[in-house]
């Protein structure tokens, strides 16, 4: 939301009143919790949301996107909609979640879950990822020569994704991480400032809507 309304907690309590559960009658604590995505410049501060001692929420205010500074800071509000949901259906499980009348969560997900996680943890293959990230960086880099600035970001997006995989099968050394976090961050802040550039010179077309 930009720019952040300076009533932004009591309209995120009304939007717990909307889905069923009032305030009034819970435990709601806003916790100190600053956010930060180091691999695509992007942080801010703010708090989590604990409903009865669950999280269910992340506000932050970001500070930079991109690595470029927000003008105005703007407020994003991150719902547990899982979470949320548990606590509605007074369920301990996301997988036991109803999603109609006879079909849970987890007949839909689970599968997936535990084939994904197989790839993510032991079915993937390091040297297939490593070439992977240097293709996507690659491909990054030509994009943006070529000011073609979404394609580039989904590339950027690519490298990050595989760079998580990578880290997952434990074979990035902590030298490493910082260094493909710094390659990350860098095409991150590149593709960031080309699409500012991009919207300046049509001058920034959606602030007159």
């Amino acid at each position: 939301i930009k720019p952040s309304p300076e009533n932004i907690q009591e309209m995120y309590l009304d939007s717990l009143r909307a889905m069923g559960i009032k305030p009034e009658d819970h435990d709601i604590r806003f916790v100190e919790d600053n956010w930060e995505d180091a691999a695509v410049g992007a942080w801010g501060v703010g708090w989590e949301v604990w409903l009865d001692g669950m999280e269910v929420t992340q506000f932050t205010y970001f500070q930079q996107c991109g690595g470029l500074d927000c003008r105005p800071v703007s407020i994003e509000i991150t719902y547990g909609l899982e979470r949320l949901t548990m606590y509605l259906q007074e369920v301990d499980s996301i997988f036991e979640i109803k999603w109609n009348d006879t079909t849970t969560y987890g007949d839909i997900f689970i599968q997936g879950e535990i084939e994904n996680s197989a790839f993510n943890f032991e079915a993937s293959e390091p040297d297939v990822l490593f070439s992977l990230f240097e293709t996507y960086q690659q491909q990054a880099t030509r994009l943006m020569e070529k000011k073609l600035v979404l394609p580039a970001y989904d590339h950027v997006l690519k490298c990050s994704h595989t760079f998580n995989l990578l880290d997952a099968r434990g074979v990035i050394s902590v030298t490493e991480r910082t260094r493909y976090i710094r390659r990350i961050s860098g095409l991150a802040r590149q593709v960031a400032q080309l699409y500012y550039d991009q919207r300046e010179a049509a001058g920034f077309p959606l602030l007159a809507i």
